[in-house]
């Protein structure tokens, strides 16, 4: 068993400095990924700089009508907060959909952001992972590769990107505060999650020691109409197969603006910028928004065991937008 330093911190700026000026540690939040990473040997951090005592769980309602959520709220209090529930409600659906009861206790919301990916070739110390070992090869590629992304993948990996509250803020153009030693600084949710390209070990755009303080998701009206649907091999508990964030705003039935992005099929939450540009002016209807799901997965690069997310998320596109257009969203 190997030994590793633990050390509490009580404010933003001892934590960043702690992790900064020693590389080999690592800030520990819920804990509900990386413990698990520690046990199976993937991470191998000889220090765990606690910040579950800094003062960032707050939820502030913006006068706009727009909220900062600090990064240590739990997943659990975020999803059953009014404003979350009334102003965006696919993000408190994300939220719920997105793990058990026991881990939306304990996660945070900065800590979802910064989960690993769950490739089984990631978490298999023998296996080749990019991600884990640059330059070490890709084993999902030859595979077991079902669960695997089919947009935004390269020749170095596949991994699907595991994260359902990420989606719904890709979709509301959140945007990430972070903290580190050379001060604040802001990242649009999108740009916070890096593609694989030649670097799939990186994975976001964060300098060493840097930390997520908030997000925050700026006033967007039309997002009281608006679903997150998520489509997986069993309903209690599981990582989703394709999902779907949907927000509309239609004018005598004919769309004026709209935000979409996909889950469970991607290397990052993706947004569908190329539906979204589809649907704009349409008239909401199946005719519309199959063209537009139709248009966001052209790209796809299927393999054989995963070839079927397209179709997947195909539908489930469909299906999100057809209920919010006739609804207004709530579950799906």
């Amino acid at each position: 068993m190997r030994a590793i330093g633990y050390t509490r911190a009580t404010d933003v700026h001892s934590a960043v400095e702690a992790v900064t000026s020693d590389p080999g540690s690592s800030f520990l939040a819920g804990g509900t990924t990386e413990v698990d990473l520690l046990r199976l040997d993937v991470l191998r951090p000889h220090r765990l700089v606690d910040i579950n005592r800094l003062p960032l769980t707050g939820i502030e309602e913006r006068a706009d009508g727009g909220l900062l959520i600090g990064a240590l709220a739990r997943m659990s209090e975020v999803a059953e907060d009014p404003a979350v529930v009334e102003r965006f409600p696919m993000l408190s659906q994300a939220l719920l959909l997105g793990a058990s009861a026991q881990l939306r206790h304990m996660a945070s919301m900065g800590g979802n952001l910064m989960q690993r990916v769950r490739c089984a070739y990631y978490r298999d110390p023998e296996s080749a992972c990019n991600k884990r070992v640059p330059g070490s090869g890709c084993s999902a590629l030859e595979g077991v590769h079902r669960g695997h992304a089919i947009l935004g993948t390269s020749e170095h990996c596949i991994a699907t990107h595991p994260s359902d509250l990420a989606v719904a803020l890709v979709a509301l153009d959140a945007v990430v505060h972070v903290e580190g030693m050379d001060g604040a600084r802001s990242i649009p949710v999108d740009d916070f999650f890096l593609l694989p390209g030649d670097t799939p070990e990186r994975e976001h755009p964060l300098t060493p020691g840097e930390l997520i303080t908030a997000i925050e998701v700026p006033a967007l009206p039309m997002a009281r109409r608006s679903l997150y649907l998520k489509v997986r091999d069993r309903e209690s508990y599981e990582f989703a197969l394709a999902s779907a964030a949907a927000a509309l705003a239609l004018e005598d039935g004919v769309i004026r603006e709209v935000r979409l992005a996909l889950g469970g099929v991607a290397t990052k939450p993706w947004r569908a910028r190329r539906a979204e540009d589809v649907l704009m002016g349409e008239r909401a209807g199946d005719a519309a928004f199959t063209r537009a799901a139709t248009a966001e997965l052209a790209p796809a690069t299927t393999r054989p065991m995963n070839a079927f997310k397209a179709e997947l998320a195909r539908r489930t596109l469909v299906r999100a937008l057809r209920t919010v257009a006739t609804t207004g969203g709530g579950t799906a």
